[in-house]
């Protein structure tokens, strides 16, 4: 049975108050199944970043979203998750071990960076793995040692660029650096290595694993391609 991909599906009573809802930000109208892509409020586990669920035939969450029985019955409602993938280090958040126990997911991160989280039942890879038809990952050291960027070739090209690629406050997409940025000059190679091999046709959106209130409530960056080429000029 396909699942309910309406943010109301879950009856009231079911849950507890918390913060918003996810947020439905793609969805495929023409599809016998329905793809879709939401957007989670920030969690403050994992400094303010923003977590996707990814809905096809092998649902997929980036990051940790803010955990607790609401959450878990709203993915639940919508399918369960497959994989949980991690875009760096921090996207990790503090309920990651109750989160693979409720859901029965596998973990997904770069290898470089899967001794943070001891006991678990971990999935790693080097430079690139598949997932699904549709959506691979792809290493992108810089940000952090094992930082990686998720691309899913529906919705026209979808990049979740995790911390790798952020909106600055005029919400312009960009590689940012900080004091506890891994490698500066890695981080901008990354950046032109994901400009190689996309073009406008195959990239046309990206959706942040942070900063996503500068861009005024839509949580993805569209003309993905050009922001990625102005982005390599950073």
């Amino acid at each position: 049975m396909n699942p309910d991909l309406s943010p109301d599906a879950i009856p009231a009573a079911t849950i507890a108050p918390r913060s918003k809802q996810p947020r439905l930000i793609l969805q495929e109208e023409n599809s016998a199944y329905p793809h879709a892509v939401f957007a989670f409020p920030p969690n403050r586990d994992t400094l303010g970043g923003t977590a996707y669920l990814i809905v096809e035939e092998v649902n997929i969450l980036v990051d940790c979203p803010p955990w607790d029985e609401a959450t878990q019955a709203w993915l639940q409602a919508r399918g369960g998750v497959q994989w949980l993938f991690f875009t760096h280090r921090n996207g990790i958040g503090k309920q990651v071990k109750n989160l693979q126990q409720a859901l029965n997911c596998q973990i997904l991160i770069q290898e470089q960076e899967a001794y943070l989280l001891p006991g678990l039942t971990v999935t790693t890879f080097e430079r690139e793995l598949q997932l699904s038809d549709h959506s691979r990952v792809i290493w992108t050291p810089g940000h952090s040692p094992g930082s990686a960027c998720l691309y899913c070739d529906r919705f026209g090209g979808v990049l979740f660029s995790g911390r790798h690629l952020l909106p600055n406050p005029q919400g312009v997409l960009m590689p940012i650096k900080t004091p506890k940025t891994f490698h500066w000059g890695r981080q901008q190679r990354s950046v032109q290595g994901l400009h190689d091999q996309f073009t406008p046709e195959t990239l046309q959106v990206i959706c942040p694993g942070a900063n996503t209130g500068f861009l005024r409530g839509k949580h993805m960056v569209e003309q993905a391609y050009s922001a990625l080429a102005s982005a390599t000029q950073g």
